[in-house]
C-alpha cells in the first residue's frame, strides 16, 4: 500500500481532532492531550509518512492493518476513511473544457478508468470492476475487508470515487456504498447518485 494512504488517514485524524476554537496563546497539543490527532506520536508518524511519500515508499500490509485498526477505534472512523479517500485523489484541478467538448457518457468512462488506475497505484491491487451504468463499482472479497471486516474502510473508495467523479463531471457528486460484504451482503457496490 502506498505510504500516502497512511499519511492521508493521519492528516484527517489530526484535522478532525483540532478544536473548533483555539485561543491565541493556547497550544492544543498541550491542552488537549486526549485527542489522538494532536498527540506527539501522530505528529511524528505524519513526518515519517511524509518522508516515505517523498521517497515513494510503500508500507507493509501489517502496518496498514495496524493503522486501519487505530482508525476503527474512533466513533467517526467512516468519516476519517471518507475524507482520506477524497485526499487520495491528489491536488488535481477540475479538467477544463471536458464539459464543453465531451458528452457526459465519455466523461464517466474517463472517471471509471481514472478510479481503477488510482486504486491500483495506491493499494497495489484492484477492487472489483465496473458493472452496467454510469458508475457502478462492484467487488467481492476485496482487500479492504481484510483490513476491516466491518466495512467502514470501504468509505475510502467512496471518498476517492466522489472526488474523481467531481473532477471529471465538474460538479459535486455523491457516491453511495449501497451494498457491503461487511454488512453480510453478497458484494460491495458503489454507485453514483442519479439525481445529480
Amino acid at each position: 500500500m502506498a505510504s500516502v494512504v497512511g499519511l492521508s488517514l493521519l492528516e484527517v485524524i489530526r484535522e478532525l481532532d483540532l478544536p473548533t476554537e483555539i485561543l491565541a496563546s493556547e497550544d492544543p497539543s498541550q491542552t488537549m492531550p486526549r485527542r489522538l490527532g494532536l498527540s506527539e506520536v501522530v505528529d511524528q508518524q505524519i513526518r515519517i509518512f511524509r518522508e516515505q511519500v517523498r521517497k515513494r515508499e510503500r508500507i507493509t500490509d501489517q502496518r496498514a492493518r495496524d493503522l486501519f485498526h487505530l482508525v476503527l477505534r474512533r466513533p467517526d472512523s467512516d468519516l476519517v476513511f471518507l475524507q482520506a479517500g477524497e485526499l487520495l485523489t491528489g491536488k488535481q484541478k477540475p479538467l477544463r473544457g471536458l464539459k464543453r467538448l465531451y458528452p457526459e457518457k465519455f466523461r464517466y468512462a474517463l472517471a471509471r478508468r481514472d478510479t481503477q488506475k488510482r486504486i491500483k497505484a495506491l493499494f497495489g491491487r484492484q477492487v472489483g470492476g465496473f458493472a452496467h451504468g454510469p458508475f457502478a463499482l462492484e467487488a467481492q472479497g476485496h482487500f479492504l475487508l481484510e483490513m476491516d471486516p466491518g466495512g467502514d474502510a470501504c468509505a475510502l473508495i467512496t471518498g476517492l470515487s466522489q472526488a474523481i467523479l467531481s473532477r471529471f463531471l465538474r460538479r459535486q457528486v455523491e457516491v453511495s456504498h449501497t451494498m457491503c460484504q461487511g454488512r453480510k451482503q453478497e458484494l460491495c457496490r458503489w454507485v453514483v447518485s442519479q439525481s445529480q
